[in-house]
């Protein structure tokens, strides 16, 4: 049987919907830092400009080129590669985020076959675990400080379901189904939580940013005060934006849950909370979650 975590268990904090930021001064900040990388490489390759020789510092302009495409390659290359792998983890995430919500309406329908003393309160608790993944849980995530948590609530179905005696074929049945989908659900739960922590090592960032500057700087030496401002601006402008605005993809796909444009957020774990609801509305169960609205206990 395996028990609720990811990581070591230990009790996580949430955050507040205060800390969240809208969608739009999240992208308003990626729209300021690449605009304060574009002024500040365009500003050095101006002053730069100043004092270069007519023709730049480069005698043979085609060799210099095929270096820096040398340079580009290889760092695009590398760029291309990290972002293909960040995008697959954070699809992995948002797969398992929907599984996992699925497997939570599903289990409801499976607790109504377990004995009656403990159907309900197994209901109750699924409810809770799923307005904690909803609420609590997301929030942590959110703000960074959910660490290698554990939601209380699957703990609290394990120790529920762990003194059931089924009695009839209809609730063994039921019961091995549950602890299949118990499984399941975990699995689910550590796919959605896989980038929750971040999936780009260290290495690979110092890489990014010590290729990244060895395209500045050789980008300095095509200045040239034969050259027109506006041109020399747009020449260092334009490869500025596009590192720029790539670095940014890697950090979104590195931290993908968030309030900001195509972040993940837990519409499907909302949208299964109302399923659950109809369900048991339906079949005439009445359910008494021990939590508030977020997945607290009371």
């Amino acid at each position: 049987m395996q028990t609720e975590g990811h990581g070591n268990p230990q009790t996580f904090t949430h955050g507040s919907h205060d800390r969240a930021r809208p969608p739009t001064v999240n992208l308003l900040w990626g729209l300021l830092i690449a605009v304060a990388f574009t002024a500040t490489t365009v500003t050095a390759m101006l002053l730069v400009r100043r004092t270069a020789p007519v023709g730049g510092y480069f005698s043979d302009g085609d060799r210099a080129a095929g270096v820096f495409g040398v340079l580009a390659t290889g760092f695009s290359v590398l760029l291309g590669f990290i972002i293909f792998l960040a995008f697959q983890s954070y699809d992995d995430s948002r797969a398992g985020a929907a599984t996992e919500a699925t497997i939570v309406a599903q289990m409801t329908q499976t607790a109504q076959f377990l004995p009656s003393e403990v159907s309900r309160q197994l209901t109750g608790e699924l409810v809770c675990y799923a307005r904690s993944v909803a609420g609590a849980e997301w929030d942590a995530v959110d703000a960074g400080t959910f660490g290698n948590a554990i939601n209380p609530w699957g703990a609290r179905m394990f120790l529920t379901i762990r003194s059931v005696q089924p009695a009839t074929a209809t609730e063994q049945s039921a019961y091995d189904r549950w602890m299949d989908e118990t499984t399941q659900r975990q699995e689910a739960r550590d796919a959605r939580l896989h980038s929750a922590e971040g999936i780009i090592p260290v290495p690979l960032w110092i890489a990014l940013v010590l290729l990244s500057l060895a395209l500045f700087v050789f980008m300095l030496f095509f200045a040239d005060s034969g050259e027109r401002a506006l041109t020399q601006g747009v020449l260092m402008g334009s490869v500025t934006v596009v590192i720029t605005v790539l670095m940014m993809l890697v950090v979104f796909f590195n931290h993908p849950h968030g309030t900001g444009i195509g972040t993940l957020r837990p519409t499907e774990m909302q949208r299964t909370l109302g399923l659950m609801e109809t369900q048991l509305q339906v079949v005439g169960v009445t359910a008494d979650p021990p939590c508030d609205e977020r997945g607290v206990a009371r």
